[in-house]
Order: C-alpha cells, then sequence, then structure tokens
C-alpha cells in the first residue's frame, strides 16, 4: 500500500491468512501450501508468468507492492533460487507479515522500503526478467505508477525476453486499462504488445473487477495464455494483443511531463 499507515489486520481461515489494511483485504497467504492462491487476480497474474516462463528455471523478478508477499512467496515454490526484489514502502506492514507469516528458510526475497517510483529507478538496466506491478493506496492504483515515463523505467530494467505484470483495478470498458497498456507498448518501443487476463464478466463490460495486462517486447503465447485461463475456476478469459489495441483506439499514455495522470478508478462502495 502507498502511504498506508493503518495497521495491518490478520484473520485465520482455516489454513488461509487474510491481512487487510484501512479495511481493504491485501492478502491471502497459507503458509503450508504457498502455491494456494486464493484471490482471482493472484491466480491470473501466476498463470501469465507460467504462460511465459516455463518452470522450474528460477527468474529475476521486481515486485511493485508486497503485502503478504503472495505472489514472491508462490515464485519461490515455483521457481527455487529465483532472486525477487520487493519494492513495499509500509515498513509496519512488512514488519507484521515477517512476524505472523515468516518466510521460508532459503529464500531468496528481499524486501526494500521503497516506493515503486524510486525503486525501479535505482534498478539496473536488464537486471529484471519479470517486473509485477501490484500496488494499491485506498483501493487504487497510485498515479505515479502507471505514466509513460515510468513504465519507461520499467522497460529499461526488463531484460531481453522480460514481461511487464500489472494489476489493474477498472470500470466497465476498460478505460483506465487501455490507457496503461498504450503507454506500455510506448515505453517498450515497435513491436511491443498487450494483453489482458481477467474474469469473462469484467472483461464483456458487466462490473468493475480487476485486469491483469500483460505487456513484452516479444510475441505473447496467447494460445498458452487462453488454455491456462480456462483451467482457473472462475470463467477467465484473455483479450489478445490486437483487440486490446482496438479496444484502446484513441487511448493516450498517462503522462507526467504533461500532468495528465489520474489513479485507478475507486472501486465501487
Amino acid at each position: 500500500m502507498w502511504g498506508v499507515t493503518d495497521e495491518p489486520v490478520f484473520e485465520q481461515d482455516g489454513d488461509v491468512t487474510w491481512i487487510s489494511v484501512g479495511g481493504h483485504a491485501q492478502s491471502a497467504v497459507c503458509l503450508d501450501d504457498p502455491t494456494l492462491l486464493v484471490f482471482e487476480y493472484v491466480q491470473q497474474l501466476a498463470l501469465a508468468v507460467d504462460a511465459v516462463f516455463a518452470p522450474p528455471a528460477p527468474l529475476r523478478v521486481t515486485h511493485v507492492g508486497g503485502a503478504g508477499l503472495t505472489l514472491a512467496r508462490w515464485m519461490q515454490v515455483t521457481r527455487p533460487g529465483s532472486p525477487q526484489i520487493v519494492l513495499e514502502p509500509d515498513v509496519a506492514l512488512t514488519e507484521a507479515v515477517r512476524r505472523e507469516l515468516p518466510l521460508p528458510r532459503g529464500h531468496r526475497i528481499r524486501v526494500r522500503p521503497q516506493r515503486g517510483e524510486d525503486g525501479v529507478s535505482g534498478l539496473a538496466s536488464s537486471s529484471a526478467d519479470l517486473v509485477v506491478l501490484d500496488a494499491y493506496a485506498g483501493g487504487q492504483v497510485p498515479a505515479s505508477l502507471t505514466t509513460v515515463e515510468w513504465l519507461g523505467e520499467v522497460a529499461r530494467v526488463l531484460a531481453p525476453g522480460g514481461l511487464l505484470l500489472a494489476n489493474l483495478g477498472d470500470r466497465p470498458g476498460l478505460r483506465y486499462a487501455a490507457r496503461v497498456a498504450a503507454g506500455a507498448r510506448e515505453a517498450m518501443g515497435a513491436g511491443a504488445r498487450t494483453a489482458y487476463v481477467g474474469l469473462q464478466g469484467v472483461l464483456k463490460a458487466k462490473g468493475f473487477g480487476n485486469v491483469v495486462l500483460v505487456a513484452s517486447r516479444d510475441e505473447l503465447p496467447v494460445d498458452d495464455l487462453r488454455r491456462a485461463a480456462a483451467r482457473q475456476p472462475l470463467p477467465t478469459g484473455v483479450v489478445p494483443p490486437s483487440e486490446v489495441v482496438a479496444r484502446s483506439a484513441g487511448a493516450q499514455p498517462f503522462s507526467a511531463a504533461s500532468g495528465d495522470t489520474a489513479m485507478s478508478p475507486a472501486p465501487p462502495d
């Protein structure tokens, strides 16, 4: 969470520990089985990783937003030895998570008390195979983390063949996601591809929800993404690169230079 000072709340539900901050459910962690992913969008992040990078080869991963470290724990189990950097500015949250939900021995997860803006700019070029943006403040993605300028820093950090995944909350029509996708394509340069993975109802504009933006300079394995989506417990779909571009015709990237920025839409009450 960006700029949140509320104390985290930990609640046990069977084998799963739920973490809430400021009234918003942040994470769900199962220490006995870190491959158990409760939130649909985390399942979608994981399926995108598996579709692009065959396990169990280690990956160099940068997470922008950490909370309960759910995806980092999953990565550590499915790709042992993966060096992972987690940029999480909420020190109190990180300390509470380490105390209540300790990381396993032998992990290579390093949590840095930095905001995504500063943390990514301080990383070496081509130092990450995967960058995951999953940072929320009060239920919204901070505006500074979706500008074309910041996405340019992400593109610099990504190694050849690298992948950006972004968890984005949006209203029906996905106009916000379209602008972030346009920014990712511009930042990554000619030939960059973007796709969406999400619940069918969200992709078909039937309600507010989360979509995972998948962005790369290279071809995306759309068929593999679709097969993985079809195996999800809830109806999940994939919007391929050509359709993302068609849907976002006229969408302009957010830009810090022009002052044209925005947080993601607030979830309905």
